[in-house]
This record gives structure tokens, sequence and C-alpha cells, in this order.
């Protein structure tokens, strides 16, 4: 066979391959309930049918050059770039089938639509910049973790959605929605572009007060992390630092372990740090107690002299961590807070109680509330001990489904509040 034969040959072999790629809406086999909102299956249709055209269209190109005088040498490079890039589209569309094959499974399916909406609702902060659609899937592990919208895939492109891996192990109780909610932050951060500016503003802090320098070194490292958690107590109160603790309730080594070659906080003066942030959105006396409950199940006892300075100092440092944190003026908040902006006072622990109460007496109040809300009240109830682990869990199922159903019949959920903050308008180009 002649190089043009074979390489013809191997080049028509990569066009058949690639049309048997089919669009997910022919391939999936789900019921209606567990399907992606339609943003979000628009989204990764389009692009992934705009990956496919671009690479068909490479591949009859090259077909169309090796009529012309070529060095096979040379020919088989510029197949081999071919062949690469046909992989990458394979690659991207195995990453969102990995997300979307779950969604067969029985309830599990259902209930990854219902995350897909709770994240929504999460994500949602009217005014200040459009919410890229949110995948959600299952996988193994205890932490969570999240593929940004807008961020480079494999083979390059924009992910046209936000894809969040939910581990296993949360389902289903009011701790997934912590989870959930916290890599929901990552990309409100993304989209506001806050650490960046948090991460400088923490330098300069560090150069202005030599006698703290390593706390607030500490601080700009691990700030990524530390925004995400401050958006999952935002948006769940209470809720969060519970969940969080579920997470983080690992062997002692663990919890004590500081590090800068970690973007996560040492666990132990995280969860302290997310009751210091509920305690600063929504004050009351209850994060104190839950603070307390952490020490007396990881006390510092024990641990090296050295290691126990560098947790200690980091406590005496919290508040004014915080202060730096919630008085954070970014650009994108237009002249707002941080704490302005994502402050909701219908999470004050008062007004969720009063919300759990009715919904204990109007169990359709449940499906009513925004599933942020819904979740933080489960999560107050839980922490007032209201709330059995069986009740919880259950409660979240009929959450999760009905948020799904809702979804799927094309009902108008409910609406994300508005921040107590508005936004100052955005300037109009002139000429």
């Amino acid at each position: 066979m002649s190089a043009t034969g074979f390489l013809e040959h191997e080049a028509r072999a990569l066009l058949t391959r690639l049309q048997r790629v089919r669009p997910f809406a022919l391939s999936e086999t789900m019921v209606p309930a567990a399907n992606l909102t339609l943003a979000a299956q628009r989204a990764i249709e389009q692009y992934l049918a705009d990956g496919r055209e671009r690479l068909r269209q490479q591949a009859l190109q090259f077909i169309d050059s090796l009529h012309d005088p070529f060095a096979p040498a040379d020919a088989q490079r510029r197949f081999t770039l071919l062949r690469l890039r046909f992989n990458a589209v394979l690659t991207q569309f195995d990453l969102f089938a990995d997300a979307l094959s779950q969604r067969g499974e029985r309830d599990h399916g259902v209930w990854m639509a219902g995350l897909d909406a709770l994240a929504g609702d999460a994500l949602a902060l009217p005014g200040y910049y459009e919410s890229p659609p949110v995948v959600c899937y299952l996988d193994r592990g205890i932490g969570a973790a999240i593929r940004r919208a807008r961020t480079r895939l494999p083979g390059g492109g924009a992910n046209p959605a936000a894809i969040i891996r939910v581990p296993r192990e949360r389902m289903v109780g009011s701790g997934v929605a912590s989870s959930l909610v916290h890599e929901v932050g990552h990309q409100a951060a993304a989209l506001l572009g806050l650490v960046n500016p948090l991460r400088l503003a923490l330098r300069q802090r560090a150069e202005r007060d030599a006698m703290h320098d390593s706390a607030w070194r500490y601080w700009e490292r691990w700030i990524s992390e530390i925004v995400a958690d401050f958006w999952s107590v935002a948006r769940l109160a209470i809720a969060a630092p519970l969940g969080l603790i579920g997470v983080l309730s690992l062997p002692r080594a663990f919890v004590f372990r500081v590090s800068t070659d970690d973007p996560h906080p040492a666990p132990w003066i995280r969860v302290l740090l997310a009751c210091r942030i509920g305690a600063a959105l929504y004050p009351g006396a209850q994060w104190l107690r839950l603070a307390q409950l952490w020490q007396s199940l990881y006390p510092l006892d024990g641990l090296a002299r050295a290691q126990r300075g560098v947790l200690t100092r980091l406590a005496h440092g919290l508040d004014a961590f915080v202060d730096v944190l919630l008085n954070h003026r970014a650009a994108a908040l237009r002249g707002a807070t941080l704490g302005e902006v994502a402050r909701g006072e219908a999470l004050q622990g008062s007004a969720l109680r009063s919300l759990w109460a009715h919904m204990q007496a109007q169990p359709a109040a449940m499906f009513e509330a925004r599933p942020c809300l819904a979740c933080a009240a489960i999560g107050q109830a839980r922490a007032d001990g209201r709330l059995t682990p069986e009740a919880e869990s259950h409660s979240m199922a009929k959450l999760l489904t009905r948020w799904a159903l809702r979804a799927s019949l094309g009902e108008a959920p409910p609406r994300a509040a508005p921040s107590r903050f508005t936004p100052s308008p955005l300037p109009t180009a002139t000429n």
C-alpha cells in the first residue's frame, strides 16, 4: 500500500469513528427528572458538536492535501497531530459522559438533577454576574471537586458548564449541601475575581504587621479555599461548618497538619474559621458552642510546642482575618463589601428556626423555599437537636427529588434572594 493510500485510509477511519459519537440526547437513558437543565444541555451539546465539526473539517482538509505532492514523513506528522485532536475530542466527550452516565441510576440520577438545582441556587447572585450551567455527579472519596466553567479543557476550548464531583459518602443528608456549595464558592470567586485581590491584600497586611507576619502568610496561601468556605457559610449558615466537620473528622495527625504546600487550611483551624465567619455574618451563641465542641473533639494537648504555637497564633488572629475578608471590596462588587453582598437576612438563626417550625407545621412549605434556604433550615434544626439523622436524610431525598421534578416540568424555581446591597450601575461606555 502506498503512503497516500495508507494515510487516507487512517484519516477516513477517524472520520468513521467520529460519526459514531452521538449527542447525549440520543444516547443517554434516564428519566426526564434526572436530565440536565436545558441551558446545560444546550451549552454542552453545542460545545461538543462544534469540536466534532472542526475536527471533521480538519480531517477532510488533510485527505484533500494528500492529492498534492508530499513527503510521507511530513504527511505522517500532520496525521499524528490530527489523531491527537481526535483523542482530545473523545476525552472531552468522556468528561461529560462520566457525569451523565449516572443519571440513569435509580434515585441517584434524579438526585443529581436535584443537586444541579441546589448548586444553581447557591451560585446565583443577581446583579453581579450571569451564572453558567452546573452539572453534578458522584464519585468515590471524601472530598468534592469542581472543574469550573470557562476554564480550559483538555485539548483546548473553554468549559461550557461547571462540573462538580460530589463524594458518594455525602449522599444523602444536609452534609452534601456543605460540600456542594463549597465547590460552587470556587466558581463564584472566579466570576467575581476575588482570590487574587484578596491575596494581594493579605500580602500587604503581612508586610505591615511584622509581629504576626507568619499568620498572614498562611491566610494568603489558603485564601482560595477559605473563600469557598466563606461562600458555603454565607449560603447555608450553620449547616456549612456542620458538614465541614463531617468531612474533616480525621485522625489527629491530619487534623493538626499545617502546611503551606496544601491550599487547604489545617482542618483544626479551618472549622474554627468557618464558625468565626458564621458568627460575623449571622451573630448568635451557637457558633461559639460549635467551635467549642470541635475543640473538645480535638484538643491541642499533646502537640509539639512549635505546632501548637502556630495553631494558637492562627486562632488568636481569626477576628482580624475575618474582618479583612468580610470588608474586602473587589472591583466586581461595585462598591460593596464581600460581607454585604453575601449576607442573607433569611439565614439568621432565628429566621431559620422560624422557617423550620413553619415547615413542620406545613410540610409543603419545605418545597416552596429556595434550595439553599431549605438546606440551611434543615441544618439549623440538626444543630438545635430537633432533627434525627434518619429524618434529615429523608427530608433531603424528598427535596432533591422535588427540585429535579420541578426542573423537568419547566416550573419556575423559587427566586434567589437579592443581595442586601444594591450594586451601582455599570458605567456606560462613551465615545
